[in-house]
């Protein structure tokens, strides 16, 4: 009996959320310290860098100290391990930040394009070109300008409604949509402009598993038609192809399980969202809707899955959109809030009914 125990406790220490995030003390200090209670398989060869959770479920910190251009001028094959383990732990944690950057564009788009082939993403995946981001010389199609006076960050946007209708994972209308994102904002108004993230794997968990079962079966329509709406008012045409030979056409929509798993960490994750998810193909028209509406609910009301982050100049987050959603907020006024964001397109969503939950694979349920 005593032995049981003992391995219990053990099991727990070792694949509780504690092995994921350090104290609740340490992830208030205003100081970075290097945690102690993480196993290797989260951090891998960053664990000798200083870094803190930032909440139970979701986001990791790094101070200015560490800097992803040096990361991406390591030597090979220290490099790529280094670059490995980073995917993996915005695969396991969902959002990474890193303060005061000094990462070109460039290297943005070279880090982008790296963790995919070294995270496993398909070799015809590439970076995305936005449907309404126009090649220019000096960003090219393969940068979103995330722009407060326009563009793709107010494509959509309908003023004077409830901000929880902005939460979206990156290009889902797509049929090979993102993996990581990379966003470096570089121009802050003086007060608000947060963003938020949201964990998938943990809006999943949060489900009844009669409901999380029934969802399991399902697909659904998600679709952008606000972008096609913009690309006629500015008179130019949709982008193709964007990122993928499957990335075609100027329809803008695909269909995706409602559920997913995630090909790094073997998560079961809810796959819809408010901005683009706007049909469950199995299920009548009012009946999608409600179970839409729920689920918007249930991921904008649970405030305990989600992280936000207050920008500071030439900060970077790099997230993984199989894990997380993610929404601004627009309190800023008329001040100006830019930054420049590079897509790495994934795989096809699929879901495989033998993977777990994100609590089931910690030994939690």
């Amino acid at each position: 009996m005593h032995a049981r125990i003992f391995s219990f406790r053990v099991l727990r220490r070792t694949l509780s959320p504690l092995s994921e995030r350090t104290f609740a003390t340490h992830s208030q200090a205003t100081t970075f310290t290097q945690p102690s209670l993480r196993p290797s398989t989260v951090l891998g060869s960053l664990s000798a860098l200083p870094n803190r959770d930032e909440t139970p479920h979701l986001g990791t910190r790094f101070p200015a100290s560490v800097q992803l251009s040096r990361l991406l001028a390591a030597q090979a094959p220290e490099s790529d391990a280094l670059l490995a383990d980073l995917a993996t732990l915005i695969a396991r944690r969902g959002v990474v930040f890193f303060e005061r950057q000094d990462i070109t564009l460039d290297q943005q788009k070279q880090l982008a394009l790296r963790m995919g082939r070294l995270s496993g993403a398909p070799a015809s995946s590439g970076l995305h070109r936005h449907p309404i981001s126009e090649s220019t010389g000096e960003l090219g199609a393969d940068t979103s300008v995330i722009s407060s006076e326009g563009g793709i960050a107010r494509g959509g946007v309908v003023e004077d409604t409830r901000a929880s209708k902005g939460w979206h994972s990156d290009i889902t209308f797509e049929h090979i949509p993102a993996a990581f994102s990379i966003l470096k904002m570089h121009t802050l108004p003086p007060l608000g402009g947060d963003t938020l993230w949201a964990s998938a794997y943990e809006a999943y968990d949060r489900l009844s598993p009669a409901f999380a079962t029934f969802l399991e079966g399902l697909t659904a329509l998600h679709s952008a038609p606000f972008f096609l709406d913009q690309a006629r008012a500015m008179g130019i045409p949709i982008q193709d192809p964007r990122g993928s030979p499957e990335n075609t056409g100027s329809e803008l929509m695909a269909i995706h399980p409602v559920v997913r798993t995630h090909p790094i960490t073997n998560y079961k994750a809810l796959f819809v969202n408010a901005s683009f998810t706007t049909r469950i193909l199995e299920l009548h028209p009012d009946e999608s809707a409600a179970v839409l509406a729920y689920l918007a609910r249930h991921i904008s009301e649970n405030h305990d899955l989600q992280v936000r982050y207050r920008w500071a100049k030439d900060d970077v987050a790099i997230w993984d959109n199989r894990a997380t959603l993610h929404t601004a907020t627009n309190d800023y006024g008329r001040q100006r809030r830019e930054g420049f964001r590079v897509v790495s397109i994934g795989e096809r969503p699929f879901l495989d009914r033998a993977s777990r939950s994100r609590r089931e694979a910690l030994g939690l349920r």
